[in-house]
C-alpha cells in the first residue's frame, strides 16, 4: 500500500513524542538541561559519523577526502537559496501558529522544538529511498526501519524540546508522502554518488543542530536545507 511506511512513521514519531511528554514531567529543570546536552552530543556524533563515512576514502598507502569541493559549494549554494526563500522564517510562523493553536502559549521552547525535530526527522537517505522504495515497488521496509529510529529520537527530543516535538510528524508526512507519489521521477536522478551526496550534505546539517543544542547557538539550519536538493543534482550532473 503507497504511503504506509510514511502513515506508520508519522503514528511512530506522534507516539515518541507523547512518551516523551509523559516522562519529561517528572524530570526537574536541571534533569532536562542534562538531556538536552546527551540529546544534543548524540545528534552531533550522528552527523559527524554520517559526514565523516562519506568523505574518507580508505587506500593502500592510507586515506584522503572526497566530496569536499561538492561539500562546500552545496552548502552555499543552498545556504544562499535557503536565505533568499527566509525558510527559517516560514517554518518559525507555522511553528507559532500551532503553538496557538495547540494552545502551547506558555511552552516557550515549542517553536523550536518543532523546527528542530522536523528536520532531524525529514533529513538523511532514509527519508528519500524509503518514499521511493514504496512507490516504485510497494516495499516498506527501509521506512519501517526509520519508524523505529524516528521514536527514539523524537522521544529524546520531546524530553529536552517540550511538546513541539510532537507535530514534527508533518512536514514529514508532507515531504515523504510528495516523494512516493513523484518516485517514478525521482528514482533516475538517485545515483550511488547523489546518495552518498545526500548522506554527506544531510549529517552537516544533523551536525549543526547537535551544535545549536549543545553550544546554544542559532545556526539556521532550515535555510541550509536546499544544499541536500543541490548536493543530489551537483552528483547527478557530475556522474
Amino acid at each position: 500500500m503507497p504511503g504506509l511506511g510514511t502513515i506508520v512513521d508519522g503514528a511512530c514519531i506522534v507516539v515518541g513524542g507523547v512518551i516523551g511528554l509523559l516522562v519529561g514531567r517528572r524530570f526537574s529543570s536541571r534533569f532536562q538541561e542534562t538531556l538536552l546536552i546527551a540529546c544534543g552530543l548524540s545528534i552531533l556524533f550522528i552527523g559527524i559519523a554520517g559526514t565523516v563515512s562519506k568523505m574518507l576514502v580508505f587506500t593502500d598507502s592510507g586515506f584522503s577526502t572526497a566530496g569536499s569541493v561538492m561539500l562546500v559549494s552545496s552548502l552555499t549554494i543552498g545556504g544562499l537559496i535557503g536565505e533568499a526563500l527566509n525558510i527559517e522564517k516560514h517554518m518559525t510562523g507555522f511553528g507559532e501558529w500551532l503553538k496557538q493553536k495547540t494552545g502551547s502559549h506558555d511552552d516557550n521552547g515549542f517553536v523550536n522544538g518543532f523546527v528542530s525535530a522536523s528536520l532531524v526527522v525529514s533529513i538523511g537517505a532514509m527519508a528519500v529511498l524509503g518514499p521511493i522504495n514504496e512507490g516504485l515497488y510497494g516495499d516498506s521496509s527501509v521506512l519501517f526501519a526509520k519508524s523505529v529510529l524516528d521514536l527514539i529520537l523524537v522521544l529524546l527530543m520531546t524530553l529536552s524540546h517540550g511538546k513541539g516535538c510532537v507535530f514534527s510528524f508533518i512536514p514529514v508526512v508532507i515531504i515523504q508522502g510528495l516523494v512516493t507519489l513523484l518516485a517514478g521521477l525521482i528514482r533516475p536522478i538517485m545515483t550511488a554518488e547523489a546518495i552518498d551526496a545526500l548522506t554527506m550534505v544531510g549529517s552537516v546539517l544533523i551536525a549543526a543542530l547537535g551544535i545549536n543544542m549543545v553550544l546554544d547557538r542559532h545556526i539556521r539550519v532550515s535555510n541550509l536545507f536546499p544544499s541536500v536538493i543541490v548536493a543530489i543534482i551537483w552528483a547527478f550532473v557530475s556522474a
